[in-house]
């Protein structure tokens, strides 16, 4: 198999890449600025290119065909009508990196398929994503174009750290919050349900659709078996950190309206996708990848990437604006319990 990854070296792609570079019988290439070329296994080729530069991309790629192209970076129907060019006729397979965000929610039940209606209101990511997925079914109806569309929920790794609502900097503060043992918020009451996914796991699933002929025009959302409430999630955290969780839990409005106006676009991320409880049927993934099953349930997840970012604190920043903003939340949470 002869493999093009568009991205490669992000959360998600970066386990599929390291997946593939243990089978000698897999020629993997990533396409990508090669911002991260030291991380790559030995054996991946790269071509280094702005995939932007649609004309330059081109003359790189002239000559190249491949078995499947994994798309991760785009994030609109420009980029997706740009592959589309680059690549009709010249792979047998063009898998999409959609998101489980672009489900409509709530649905109309918690447990979520393939088929449930997209649509989401809140947030322009996942409605540009919704809009990429119908230019490229439609390409595969009228013309044959090989498409596979994949939703990912909530994937992590080692480097990163899976929370509700973080500053524009990551979540690293909520971290320094934690062990300096002041409050944390939670969006809702902590009752929603969430799947988390670590990506090695997501990298099984995501392998097994790859040059499988069943997958060609269809859609498959890809997470772990495990469901937790959000309350569950930070305890986990706080359990890991060895501290005491000291949890807020302010309304998910609440959160979206006050954050707009500190620079803060939580309306998508918590309307349109966290505040939600949604359990996902990953029967249809199964039944042509047997093998997709969480072997990282996130006690185990969460203590692998905190090994990982408290061993290497300089690649994270601290972020003082979160943690005001935070501190103003909770005193107008409290200040509104006094007067009642």
């Amino acid at each position: 198999m002869k493999a093009l990854f568009i991205g490669g070296t992000g959360t998600i792609s970066m386990a599929i890449v390291r997946k593939l570079a243990e089978d000698p019988s897999r020629e993997v290439w990533l396409l990508n600025r090669g911002n991260r070329k030291a991380e790559v296994p030995a054996n991946v080729h790269q071509i280094v290119a702005n995939i932007y530069d649609e004309e330059a991309t081109a003359k790189l790629l002239e000559g190249m065909e491949f078995d499947v192209v994994s798309e991760f970076i785009a994030f609109d129907v420009k980029a997706v009508e740009r592959d589309y060019r680059l690549f009709k006729g010249k792979t047998k397979q063009y898998i999409f990196i959609s998101s489980a965000s672009a489900y409509n929610k709530p649905a109309a039940s918690y447990v979520i398929t393939e088929g449930t209606t997209l649509a989401n209101p809140y947030w322009e990511y996942s409605r540009n994503k919704i809009a990429c997925e119908e230019f490229l079914m439609k390409k595969y109806r009228e013309e044959g174009f090989p498409v596979t569309i994949v939703r990912p929920s909530h994937t992590y790794d080692e480097r990163n750290l899976p929370l509700g609502i973080h500053g524009n900097k990551g979540f690293y503060q909520v971290i320094k919050r934690m062990l300096f043992g002041k409050r944390i918020i939670i969006q809702g009451d902590g009752s929603s349900l969430w799947a988390l996914t670590f990506n090695t796991d997501f990298a099984v699933g995501f392998v097994g659709l790859m040059g499988n002929r069943h997958a060609i025009g269809e859609a498959f959302q890809i997470t772990g078996d495990e469901i937790l409430t959000w309350d569950q999630i930070y305890k986990t955290i706080a359990e890991a950190l060895g501290v005491e969780l000291k949890a807020c839990h302010v309304s998910s409005e609440f959160l979206s309206d006050v954050g707009a106006k500190c620079g803060y676009d939580f309306r998508g991320s918590l309307l349109g996708d966290k505040a939600v409880s949604v359990v996902f049927d990953n029967s249809k993934l199964k039944k042509l990848v047997p093998d997709m099953k969480t072997t990282i349930p996130f006690h185990k997840g969460v203590r692998i990437a905190l090994d990982y970012v408290l061993s290497h604190p300089e690649n994270y920043e601290e972020d003082p604006d979160f943690d005001r903003f935070c501190d103003r939340v909770l005193e107008i949470v409290d200040k509104a319990k006094q007067e009642f």
